[in-house]
This record gives C-alpha cells, structure tokens and sequence, in this order.
C-alpha cells in the first residue's frame, strides 16, 4: 500500500510520520525549505513527537516538491492544504485543496483521495460533482497544535465520511500505527462528517468563551476567578479540563471552524453559535480595556504563540488584543524568539529578554512562564493554570 500526503502542516506532517511507520509514505509540499529539513530529519514545525520521530525513528517516509512523483503510484493520497476562512465571502478559501486535487487528477486515475483538511459543510458532495469523480472522501481530524502526532497516535475517536470497504481500509490503517488499542471508529455519511468537525470545535469554543466571561466577570466583580472555576468544574458532568481562561480562543481551527459553521446557519434559526464568534471578540476587547485602563506608556508582549510548547501563532488572540492598544497610542514592543525579524507588523520585536523585561511598563502574557517570574508584577496574564 503507498500513501501520498499532500501538505505538510502539523495535519499533514504528523500523518505522514504515523503512517510511515509501516506504509511507504511519499510527503509532498510546495515549500522546499520543509522538505529540506524533513530530508534531514529535522521537523518544520514544533511538536515534539513529530520531532522524535523523525530524528530517530525508521519511518518509511520519502519528501518532495514533484507532483508526478509524488501522486502517480499512490494507493490513498490524503490532502491536508490550508483552508482559512474568508471573511468576504464567509466559508473556507478551498482553493488550495482543489489544486492539489487538479494535480492528482493528472497523474492518478485510480488512488482514493482522503480530505483531512477542514471544510464546509456539502463540500465532498460538490467537490466530486466538480471532478466528475466518487474517489474523494472526508476523515475529519481531531488534533492539537503541538500534540499533533500524540494525537494521532492516542485518537479520541477516528471518523471517515463513507461506509464502504475503501473507507474500511483507511482506518484501519490510522488505527494499526496508533498506540492505543481501543480507538472508536465511525462511519457516517459524507455531510455529517464535514458537520462533526465543525460542530465539535464549535464546542471546544463554546467552553472556551464560557470559562472567559465567566473570568471577566470575576475580573470586573473583583472576584477570585480559581475558586468559582474549581467550584463549577467540580461537578463531574463539567469536568476539570479545559477551563483555563486566555485572551481568546484562537490557533489554526476554532476561529475558523466557529465562523463557518455560523455561515452554514444562515437561514437556521440559532442564537447561540453566533454568540460563540461573538463573545471572542468581546473577550479581547475587555482584555484591551483593562490594559488601556492602567495608561501604560510602553506595553511589553510576551510570545505570540496561542498556547505554550507551540510556534504557531496563526490567529492567536493576543494579535487583535495588542492591535486594539496600539490604535490607541500606546507603544508595543514584542518578544518572540520564533522570529528572525526587526519588527512585526510596525512593532518592535526585542528578542533579548532582559531588554524585553527593562523596557516594557506591562508585559502581556496570554499563557505565563517561569521565564518572566521575576517582573511578575509587570505581568497581566488571565493564565491561572500555567497550561494549554
């Protein structure tokens, strides 16, 4: 059986390392700087286990820029290009999906085309409409930034949208190259597949934007936030997990996925998926207030990164947060390791800690570390539990 990723985001890239471990895996992107350090065993992305694994594990893993090499023997060819959301036109720019799929179209008559990336709802539907095709289907992932390989070694749940011996086939090989023994697996049609994505991010947000109103009200009623959290969490139909309040929910899905499937309702009756795109902006307006409100002149922003042990900061809260203040006079400098750079978006970036410390009035921290305890009195972070 060969397999062919298309994209090697932390989607694609910690597929690719999964499989690879007992399947011939071809792993193409159209940056050849990716494929220069995964040649070299070196990951493109920060994730640890993606990282393990490529410096020390055999993986049967072959990368590339060329299409034809790529695609023209490849079994199953799974496509994991970016989709964002276009404001505009209010769904997902799947354009990049769709040239890869052109490309496979050219050299591979055969190969099933798994879709991983995030799309609207109906999509696989006129998308194989498009194509004159039945080989394209869905499989809806379930990972998180920096623990992507983790969790695609440790799956929730594996979902294909198809039930048929090809779909059959697709997860059962996710499942032999996971690590745990009991992984539920779901077949389900097409469209509900697509829908499963977005209303469980939908969800995630959801708990997210619960636990950060609740701590602007504990912030503004001059409350203790940890006691009343811990309280309701308490109730096992709650649970402790996922309540840690930050500037917004943000990253390479939720906003995203919460701003689809609030254009999928359009004609829907609804009130509460519209509030969930709602309160995160709400949320980093409040956040923007309590900053403006202690007239800083110089405000220091520590990491762009949405969570801790993450590079990414694609639509990290803390972007619409230090552009609020910013309109409104106050100086920002940032520090953020991650980037090579002078400046970011007309910000200063001071890549010297101490310099950082010294010259910022505030420090912004979205999630705390160790690294800043002692200006810690500087520091306005909603972090309470020094994780995710």
């Amino acid at each position: 059986m060969k397999i062919t990723v298309a994209g090697l985001g932390y989607v694609g890239l910690s597929l690719a390392c999964l499989l690879a471990q007992k399947y011939e895996v071809t792993a193409i992107d159209i940056v050849p700087e990716k494929i220069k350090l995964i040649k070299n065993k070196k990951s493109p992305i920060k994730d640890q286990e993606i990282e393990d694994f490529l410096a020390h594990k055999e993986l049967h893993l072959t990368p590339t820029c060329i299409g034809k090499e790529a695609y023209q023997d490849a079994d199953y060819i799974i496509v994991a290009a970016p989709t964002n959301y276009d404001d505009e036109s209010h769904q997902f720019d799947t354009g990049a999906v769709e040239s890869v799929i052109t490309e496979i179209m050219k050299y591979n008559d055969y190969a099933t085309i798994v879709i991983k990336s995030t799309i609207p709802v109906g999509y696989t539907k006129s998308i194989n409409e498009r194509f004159h095709t039945d080989r394209i289907i869905f499989s809806p992932e379930f990972l998180r930034e920096g623990k992507a390989l983790y969790d695609n070694l440790y799956p929730s749940r594996i979902i294909v949208g198809e039930n048929s011996s090809r779909a059959h086939v697709f997860a059962s090989m996710l499942k032999e190259c996971a690590m745990k023994q009991d992984i539920p697996l779901l077949f389900t049609n097409p469209t509900e597949a697509e829908a499963i994505k977005l209303f469980a991010n939908t969800y995630l947000a959801l708990r997210v934007a619960y636990f950060n109103e609740l701590d602007t009200y504990c912030e503004i009623k001059n409350l203790n936030t940890k006691q009343i959290i811990e309280g309701v969490c308490l109730d096992p139909r709650i649970g402790m997990h996922y309540n840690n309040p930050s500037f917004g929910y943000g990253g390479y899905c939720l906003p995203k996925d919460t701003k689809q499937l609030k254009a999928n309702y359009e004609g829907v009756p609804n009130d509460i998926i519209k509030a969930i795109v709602d309160s995160n902006m709400t949320r980093k307006k409040h956040i923007a207030q309590m900053i403006l409100d202690k007239h800083p002149h110089t405000v220091g922003v520590y990491r762009l990164t949405m969570k801790a042990n993450s590079d990414n900061f694609r639509a990290s809260a803390i972007l619409d947060v230090m552009n609020m203040i910013k309109k409104q006079g106050v100086e920002i400098i940032i520090y953020e390791p991650t980037l090579n750079l002078d400046s970011y978006e007309d910000m200063k970036l001071v890549n010297d800690l101490e310099a950082f410390k010294t010259q910022s009035d505030i420090i912004l921290a979205n999630r705390y570390t160790h690294e800043i305890d002692e200006v810690i009195e500087k520091v306005y972070t909603r972090d309470l539990y020094f994780r995710d």
